[in-house]
Parts: structure tokens; C-alpha cells; sequence
């Protein structure tokens, strides 16, 4: 190693390194690099992966370093996914996916906001977080190409439910608008229904409304095609495919008040690709751990920091308000009933809150270790 490849910080000696920081945007690409004294900013078109190594080669030479420097980069997760970051660590660069809500803002004032600004800000984060300071940032941790690759299938479920409630609604709001209401937008005898219906002067359905009901109707129909055709195949993978993941949706099923879609998201989204070592990695990951405030004489909950996963915290209260309906004798709901259960609806939600963060590291002891939750029903 080269004298000049020692340097000094914080009265540590460290080994340099080529730190780069990326801001992605749809159009360009934003790097700044540096090597812990000097800094280079420089702009690509995006996804123009040569060029990104022609700019690393080119910034090593002008800081003067070797060419087997290693390189350390970053950027934000966001819609570029991670193709990214597979792709760097493939070309020996030891690549790191930033939460973007943990990177830390001023707030003594309006913010000021650029790609450049973003930029550097990103590179000082990864290079803090390198040098010992873990609040600098949060990493991400990446799935495997596998691991993501099963996630399509209730994602694309999510989209498609979506989409059958807007084509309901609109249905529901293009007959209310001249004085009809529908209960069952998505009723097979939809089109007799409309030359059936008539309006507050008994007359006829206008034939463009007419027409444009119907076409509404034949896309809520095909997205509801769509939506049972993936639903079956689903059930089809959890009956019949032998897999160590399979295998834990089925052990949940067995639990009374979890079903498929929520075993299914359990699995896919939390437990099946993440290794936790205790119940506060559970709660964390979920977003339900409490935020406390306590400052001098002031002490008080601010509720959960929401900071985790937003599909398996809406699915765990979903299920935590099913198993006090169905699991009247386990521990949890006998807990909920003392302390919430007369508190009025307000009580109740937060207390459903506290339910769904005990019954996450229950089913996580479940299935990790076979420890049924006290006092419920199994299959």
C-alpha cells in the first residue's frame, strides 16, 4: 500500500477508499465522488452503465489513486428497483441502498433542493455511515432476485383490486348522477339491468351513457377475471408446491382467523426473506414500535414511527381485529378485552395497535419455533 493511500480522520488511520453517490432521476444521473478529501461531480444519461464505469476510471485517475482502489457506492431506493445495485456488485463495487427516509434534513430552514445538492448529501451520508457513524443512514437490505420475483403475484393482486374499485365507482357515480343507484356494479345481468332501468321521468337510459356503462362494465369484468384467475393460481401453490416458504403459509393457515391473503403477505413480504433474532427486529420491521418523547420534565408517546413494511402493518391490524372475534379465548384477546375492550371506539383502535404488535411476534415464534400463542385455537 502507497503512503498516499493513508490518510487521517478522527484521529483514526483509514485506508482509502472511492466513494461514490448516485442521484437517479428518469432522464440523467447525478454522481459525486470522492476519496475523503477531494471532491468531483459529474452527470450521465441514465442507466448508461459504460459511461458510469468510464467516470469511475476517470475520477481514480484524477485523484491520483490506483486502479484496485476499492469503490464503495450508494443511491436511493425509489422506482429504479434494484437492477442497480445487482449490476455494481457484479463489477466488483461494493454498492449500499439507502433508505431515503433516513437521510438526515436541515431544519433551521426552507430546504433547498437539487440533484447536485442531493448528490453530495447522499455522498457525506455513505461516508459517515463508513466511517462508524450508523445515523448517518439506513441501508436497505436487498432481496434476491428470487425473493422479489415472488412478490409479483399478490402485488399484482393489490393493483388489480384497486382497479376493480375504481370501475366500480365510477359505474356507481355515472348512475347516481341521473338518479340511479346500483348496489352490485359488477352484477352478471348487468346490461339487461340497464334496458330495464328508467329515470325520474320514466324514459330510457340515453344511448352514449348507455353505451359507456357498458364499457365500464367489460373492464370491471376482465380485471375481475384476472383477479380469480391469480387467486387460483395461488391456491394451487399453496396446496401443492413443496417448499420451505409453502410450508410456514400452511402452518399459519392453521392458526384460526389467518387466511390465505394474509398468511400469503406474511410470508412474501416479511418472514420468508427476512432472519430476525428477536421480537424488537419484528416489531421494528413492521413500523409498530412505539416513539417515545422525553425531554427534561415533558415524557409521552407519540405512537408507532410507521418506519417498516406499509403492507404488513395494514395486514397485521386487518388480522388483529379477526382473531378477537374468533380467538376469544387466547391470552391476546382476553388482554385486549381488560384493557380496551370499554374504552369506546378511540380505545379500541389503539388498543387494536398493541394487538396487531403482540400477535406479529406471535406468529413470528410460530413459525420460527413452533410456540403456539397462548390460549389459541389450531387446526
Amino acid at each position: 500500500m502507497n503512503k498516499n493511500q493513508v490518510i487521517q480522520k478522527d484521529n483514526n488511520t483509514r485506508e482509502v477508499n472511492l466513494y461514490m453517490a448516485m442521484e437517479l432521476s428518469d432522464k440523467k444521473w447525478k454522481l459525486a465522488f470522492s476519496d475523503g478529501s477531494k471532491e468531483r461531480l459529474r452527470t450521465i444519461d441514465a442507466g448508461e452503465m459504460i459511461v458510469l464505469w468510464k467516470e469511475i476510471a476517470d475520477t481514480k485517475e484524477k485523484f491520483k489513486l490506483d486502479e484496485e482502489v476499492k469503490v464503495i457506492s450508494c443511491y436511493e431506493a425509489g422506482r429504479d428497483g434494484f437492477w442497480i445495485h445487482r449490476c455494481l456488485l457484479s463489477n466488483g463495487i461494493d454498492n449500499n441502498v439507502i433508505d431515503p427516509a433516513s437521510v438526515e434534513v436541515d431544519r433551521r430552514r426552507r430546504r433547498k433542493k437539487t440533484d447536485r445538492l442531493d448528490a453530495k448529501k447522499l455522498l457525506m451520508a455513505l461516508m459517515r455511515h463508513m466511517w462508524g457513524d450508523k445515523q448517518a443512514c439506513s441501508m436497505v437490505r436487498v432481496p434476491s432476485v428470487e425473493d422479489e420475483d415472488d412478490r409479483q403475484l399478490h402485488r399484482e393482486l393489490e393493483s388489480l383490486k384497486k382497479e376493480r374499485t375504481r370501475h366500480s365507482n365510477r359505474i356507481r357515480s355515472l348512475l347516481i348522477s341521473h338518479g340511479v343507484r346500483i348496489e352490485n356494479p359488477g352484477r352478471r345481468d348487468f346490461i339487461k339491468y340497464l334496458d330495464s332501468v328508467r329515470l325520474w321521468d320514466g324514459s330510457e337510459i340515453s344511448k352514449n351513457l348507455k353505451d359507456r356503462l357498458k364499457r365500464e362494465h367489460d373492464r370491471y369484468s376482465q380485471v375481475e377475471d384476472q383477479i380469480k384467475e391469480l387467486e387460483g393460481i395461488r391456491k394451487i401453490l399453496i396446496r401443492d408446491k413443496e417448499s420451505e416458504s409453502m410450508s410456514r403459509v400452511r402452518q399459519m393457515l392453521k392458526l384460526k382467523g389467518i387466511g390465505i391473503e394474509s398468511s400469503w403477505i406474511l410470508e412474501k413480504e416479511f418472514f420468508g426473506w427476512r432472519k430476525f433474532k428477536n421480537r424488537k427486529e419484528v416489531g421494528s420491521l413492521s413500523g409498530l414500535s412505539p416513539t417515545p418523547y422525553s425531554s427534561g420534565n415533558s415524557n409521552k408517546e407519540q405512537g408507532i414511527n410507521k418506519a417498516g413494511n406499509r403492507r404488513v402493518r395494514a395486514i397485521i391490524v386487518e388480522i388483529s381485529w379477526i382473531w378477537i372475534r374468533f380467538q376469544k379465548e387466547s391470552k391476546l384477546t382476553k388482554w385486549f378485552n381488560e384493557r380496551f375492550a370499554s374504552g369506546g371506539k378511540r380505545m379500541r383502535r389503539i388498543g387494536i395497535v398493541a394487538v396487531a404488535r403482540k400477535l406479529l411476534i406471535d406468529i413470528w415464534r410460530y413459525i420460527e419455533h413452533g410456540v403456539i400463542p397462548e390460549g389459541a385455537v389450531v387446526a
